[in-house]
């Protein structure tokens, strides 16, 4: 059949022409659920940075996916499984968590916790397989990073730290290659944007003082992945995900009642790098009824070193124009461990562990991270009928308590009250999230 395009003619076989414009028509809803989903995602941000949870049955595997990645969610897990998938396939839910952070005061003072306490992060992933072909397409819209925290005035760190949030949302379309039986590549362009705010005070003074950043700002990365089945027993996988840098742009707010510092807004940015993360991990199956899997995952949370706010405009008498912000976070990793028994009737169940090593440093401690080892355990069940498929897992998050000592505070004017983010740290979670599939 021939097809006109732009003046030119162009032969293409009337089955692949259809599929075609099969996928644009696709393509065209999901771009409509991405601009409702970047509504959702600026308001409804999970506690900590990291978010690894983008799938109900990855997530009762204690997130051990890597080496399986065999639902659309592999575009974010490790983008060579969709090639894993016949046709279209569209996946999305919601994690819901409810988290709590807490902070107890050097000296056996008191306990403070932080005010934002719900929270509720959306994915969404499309892929397609052509027929008899090699190569499969997928989107997929997701936050990788997230966060919202609050503290009370009355911690006794407000110049270092009293509210944060992280808005982090990343459209990645990806392609993956079935090389051989058994072995396939893949790879995408990872498109986010970030938007951050935090706040902290200019003085222990209880008249009005404070200091507030806020800028966004889009940046770009990649993500590249493998999967080999040398036999039906056994699968090896491997994901990386680049690094990105955003350029942050946006302005700072300051007053300070009993410096007579007036209120002032002036243009402002600040570059921060998020981090590379690399996951490697192993599979076996002893019987088609049973997947055991292991995963280790590294995230160089070090690109988080030394940045600064810089202020366009003058800085009234006793605010720095440019004022350094020294992080120095470390790399860190997470163990995750997970099984799935494939019962009769199509249903599955599944039970997986997570260690999460803590990636910021007692030197610049930071309350708007509040970040220490967690231990994640978790469950989950699943049902496939036909074309339709859900999973639906819950995870339970605990921090042992955490002893900060010797902490500096990571930027001005902290560094000059005599505050610090000293103290004890600790952690629960619970979250639940559901994933619907559709095959088509």
């Amino acid at each position: 059949m021939i097809r006109k395009i732009v003046g030119t003619e162009v032969a293409l076989p009337n089955a692949e022409y259809h599929q075609i414009l099969l996928i644009m028509s696709n393509l065209r809803k999901i771009l409509l659920v991405i601009c409702l989903m970047g509504g959702w995602a600026s308001k409804l941000i999970g506690n900590g940075f990291s978010l690894p949870d983008q799938d109900a049955f990855a997530t009762g595997r204690g997130e051990a996916f890597v080496a399986t990645a065999d639902n659309p969610s592999a575009i974010y897990y490790n983008p060579a499984g969709i090639s894993q998938l016949d046709g279209n396939n569209l996946r999305g839910g919601f994690y819901g968590i409810y988290y709590n952070p807490s902070y107890n005061s050097p000296n056996g003072g008191n306990t403070y916790h932080s005010s934002f306490d719900l929270a509720a992060i959306p994915q969404l992933f499309y892929t397609h397989t052509f027929t008899n072909s090699m190569l499969s397409l997928g989107l997929g819209v997701y936050a990788p990073f997230g966060g919202n925290i609050d503290w009370p005035q009355d911690t006794g760190f407000s110049t270092v730290a009293t509210q944060g949030k992280l808005t982090y949302l990343t459209i990645n379309p990806a392609v993956s290659l079935k090389l051989a039986p058994g072995l396939s590549v893949g790879g995408g362009v990872m498109v986010n944007y970030v938007k951050m705010y935090f706040e902290q005070g200019l003085s222990t003074s209880p008249f009005p003082n404070f200091y507030q950043f806020k800028g966004d700002n889009w940046s770009v990365g990649y993500n590249l992945g493998a999967l080999w089945k040398p036999i039906d027993q056994i699968s090896f996988g491997a994901t990386f995900r680049s690094s990105a840098e955003a350029n942050l742009s946006g302005q700072s707010q300051f007053e300070e009642f009993s410096a007579r510092i007036p209120y002032t807004t002036l243009p402002a940015a600040m570059d921060l790098t998020f981090p590379l993360t690399a996951v490697v991990g192993a599979s076996y199956r002893p019987t088609p009824k049973w997947n055991l899997e292991f995963d280790a995952n590294y995230t160089a949370w070090s690109s988080f070193g030394q940045t600064a706010i810089n202020q366009g405009g003058t800085a009234p008498f006793g605010i720095n124009q440019n004022i350094a912000v020294n992080l120095n976070w470390q790399d860190s990793w997470i163990y995750e461990v997970g099984v799935t028994r494939y019962l009769g009737s199509d249903w599955h169940v599944s039970a997986g562990y997570a260690f999460n090593q803590n990636s910021v440093p007692n030197n610049n401690y930071t309350p708007l991270a509040a970040d220490l080892n967690r231990d994640l355990f978790s469950v989950g069940a699943g049902f496939k009928s036909g074309n339709f498929n859900f999973d639906l897992a819950y995870q339970f998050g605990y921090g042992p308590n955490h002893n900060v000592a010797g902490s500096t505070p990571s930027s001005e004017p902290g560094q000059f009250t005599g505050q610090s983010a000293n103290g004890k740290y600790g952690f629960t979670s619970n979250a639940l999230i559901l994933t619907l599939g559709i095959h088509f």
